[in-house]
């Protein structure tokens, strides 16, 4: 009889346990990898919880790309994680979601959001443009200034420079309130910020070109 391929693959203390349908971060990675694991993959599964990670104590990267994570996502404290991974979950809060990782993982460097609601982008919809996007990024590294790299582009000192200056104005509203934040530039010197209902043909691409947002430079 062929023995059971092992569903963990080890590469020194690279684990990787991938597109297995797990729920649930199974015991027996913390049991059996947890005190020397430094990068844990845990894409493609059905993961709607992390709490396995506490026994994972060493760790450095985490990837949980393909999951179905939400806005109730509660990561055990992980002083040594540098890059975090998150790309195509169901996040939407992004507020909540970042002020948790400046809790919880201090070291971080590295967090990649792409293909969730709360990172407005052309991979969740095609609404989305450039200043959608750069809004985002402007509040997420007010909130988390030490990030050396967000999604897929390093961060710029230019760009670390204006969040820290505008990005407190720059919060991603979650999709289903269906609002918007509009910034206006008040006497060159502060932004006020405004949400207003957007009626539902606003949304049609077709009006969405015919519309110019205010801009926030």
């Amino acid at each position: 009889m062929a023995q059971r391929e092992s569903p963990v693959v080890l590469n020194g203390t690279q684990i990787s346990y991938i597109g297995q349908d797990s729920k649930d971060i199974p015991h027996f990675l913390g049991e059996t990898y947890g005190k020397f694991a430094r990068r844990l993959d845990l894409s493609f599964n059905l993961l709607r919880s992390l709490a396995g990670l506490k026994m994972f104590t060493e760790l450095e990267e985490l990837v949980v790309d393909n999951n179905l994570l939400g806005n109730d996502l509660q990561l055990p404290r992980l002083p040594k994680l540098h890059t975090l991974t998150l790309n195509k979950n169901q996040l939407t809060d992004i507020e909540a979601l970042l002020e948790h990782l400046a809790d919880v993982t201090p070291s971080l460097e590295y967090l990649s959001l792409l293909g969730n609601e709360a990172c407005p982008n052309q991979l969740v919809s095609l609404d989305k443009d450039d200043d959608d996007y750069q809004r985002y990024r402007f509040f997420v590294l007010y909130k988390l200034p030490q990030l050396k790299f967000l999604d897929s582009r390093k961060v710029t000192k230019k760009e670390l420079m204006e969040a820290q200056a505008r990005g407190a104005f720059m919060k991603v509203v979650k999709p289903k309130l269906e609002a918007m934040y509009v910034f206006v530039w008040r006497e060159e010197i502060e932004y006020e910020l405004f949400v207003e209902k957007v009626p539902n043909i606003w949304r049609e691409a077709g009006e969405k070109k015919k519309r110019k947002s205010p801009s926030y430079f």
